[in-house]
């Protein structure tokens, strides 16, 4: 039996995402210290942990004065502010590796963004033989959800430690989970894990 090599990828635990944030999510503060001190007190269960971030620099169409909250949103994730950098909670989790997305375009999936060597998050999780993934972070009916999706594309035994994330709204949150599991991801508590 091959062994498996699991990672923890923390999506987009920013302050942008967090109450007070351009999209604040209800509860963002509250997941961001949770999945801090379950990385702490867990880190032994992971042969790799990775961050993503939005990293917006000049996003297009992305961003709009006018958003429509489904393919337009208010500026977020501005490249180089507070509210772009890691939540300061994860402050005492080290992280093996940083992706940062959506420099020039709309990136919900943490597979489309690169770290500072230009290696795709693919790429980290192919060259350290990962073959399971835990995703946690913001917001669970985004880029959880696309990150979680795209694992599973890339044939990762994927997990989404459902108390680790928050959706956006709850019907969002619902709809997410829904096609989550229809895609093969398991929804679990990290209790349980």
């Amino acid at each position: 039996m091959t062994a498996t090599h699991r990672a923890l990828i923390i999506v987009d635990v920013q302050p942008t995402f967090c109450e007070g944030g351009a999209l604040g999510v209800d509860g963002g503060n509250s997941v961001a210290e949770a999945i801090a001190s379950y990385a702490g007190a867990h880190r032994d269960r992971y042969d790799l942990v990775l961050t993503t971030q939005d990293w917006h620099i000049d996003p297009g169409a992305h961003f709009s004065d006018t958003p429509d909250f489904v393919d337009t949103w208010p500026p977020h994730g501005v490249a180089g502010t507070a509210e772009a950098e890691l939540h300061p909670a994860l402050t005492a989790v080290t992280a093996d590796a940083a992706v940062k997305k959506g420099s020039y375009s709309a990136a919900y999936s943490g597979f489309e963004g690169v770290d500072a060597e230009g290696r795709s998050l693919g790429q980290i999780l192919t060259a350290a033989e990962i073959t399971a993934v835990d995703v946690v972070g913001l917001a669970e009916s985004h880029c959880v959800k696309d990150t979680a999706l795209d694992a599973v594309r890339a044939g990762l035994h994927t997990r989404v430690l459902s108390d680790l994330t928050a959706p956006v709204s709850e019907e969002l949150g619902i709809a997410a989970r829904t096609r989550m599991r229809e895609a093969g991801v398991l929804l679990l508590d990290s209790a349980s894990v």
